[in-house]
This record gives C-alpha cells, structure tokens and sequence, in this order.
C-alpha cells in the first residue's frame, strides 16, 4: 500500500509564522505510512481570475496546486485571521483548487481546519470561514478534526510548537482523524 498523502496549505506566508510553526510540527506527528508535504508556492499564484482559467493556459503556479491538491488524499489548512477574516492567499487557493465548478480537486477531498492566532478568539472567524469556502467548492470537511490555538504571543514566544507536548498531541490528533476521513488508517 502506498503511503497516504496529505497535503498542508498554510495561510500565512510569512517563513517565520507560528501558523508556519504549527504545520511543521503538525507533518512531525504523522504516523508511519503518512506523508505530510507543506505547500510552499501560494505566493505565486495569480488571484483566480475566470480570464486566465482557460483550458490549456492555467497560470503553472494554479496548475501546480491543482495537480498538488489532486494528488493527495487529504488536505489540512493551517490558518491565521487577517482582520476577523480568511487570509487572501488562502481564499486564493481554495478558488483555484474549486474550479472547474464540480469537478474541482476539492470535490469530496476531506480537509481538516487548524486555525490560530495571538488573540483568545483562535481565529475561529477565519476559521468558519475557511469551512464555509471549503463545503461550497464541494470538499469533505471533517469536522472531528478542528483544532483552535489563541494566544500564540504567550504561548510560542519563546519556543516552537514542536516542543510542546500539548500542541503535539492535539495536532497528533487532528492528524489522525484526517487520516481515518481518507480512508487510508486502519484502527488499531
């Protein structure tokens, strides 16, 4: 059996980003047969744009995600909130990612939804958002694997998520339950 692909979007572009931090950390508690990729190239997709979407001149960076996106078996979105709201580079991918409407990569693709930020509110605005994009492009949000951090100036000022025991287990879990939604985990 071949190892079981889950991809990570990050809607944060800046390198160094605790929601950056918390995708690494995330990829560290894939179980054995589970390969966790971190996406690197959002920033250089174009803003979807209906003009450029035509078949056989796709922008390569969008033809890049789509065929990322359609390779795997799961996806997991890491996600910041920008002024109570979704990141665009976020929104951006999943715009790409959705078309054509129907027959997108993300159509019936299970997702899970990590969201975080400095305030106790954990993004969790950014978050229903990022959900509510995801269910209208057709992908299969699985909702046993949300997860939610507030306070990342307290909590990873001084080190990374990774050595946290408690952000490991909980990303361990939302991992896990991706896993299971791919069909691929076998319960022990």
């Amino acid at each position: 059996m071949s190892a079981t692909r889950i991809l990570t979007l990050v809607g944060s572009l800046r390198a160094a980003s605790i929601n950056r931090r918390l995708a690494e950390a995330a990829a560290q508690t894939a179980p054995a047969g589970v390969e966790l990729t971190i996406y690197d190239g959002l920033a250089d997709i174009p803003f979807y744009n209906e003009d450029l979407d035509v078949p056989g001149s796709v922008p390569a960076a969008a033809q890049a995600l789509r065929d990322a996106v359609a390779a795997s078996d799961g996806l997991l979105l890491v996600t910041p909130e920008y002024n109570g709201s979704i990141p665009a580079v976020l929104k951006n991918a999943i715009d790409w990612a959705s078309r054509p409407y129907g027959a997108g990569a993300l159509v019936d693709r299970p997702v899970a939804v990590v969201s975080g930020s400095i305030s106790q509110n954990a993004a969790k605005w950014a978050h229903g958002d990022v959900v509510k994009a995801l269910g209208v492009a057709g992908a299969r949000v699985v909702e046993t694997a949300h997860l939610h951090f507030a306070g990342f100036g307290e909590r990873f000022a001084a080190s990374h998520p990774r050595e946290d025991a408690e952000t490991l287990t909980q990303l361990g879990a939302t991992v896990h339950e991706l896993v299971q939604a791919t069909g691929e985990l076998v319960s022990a």
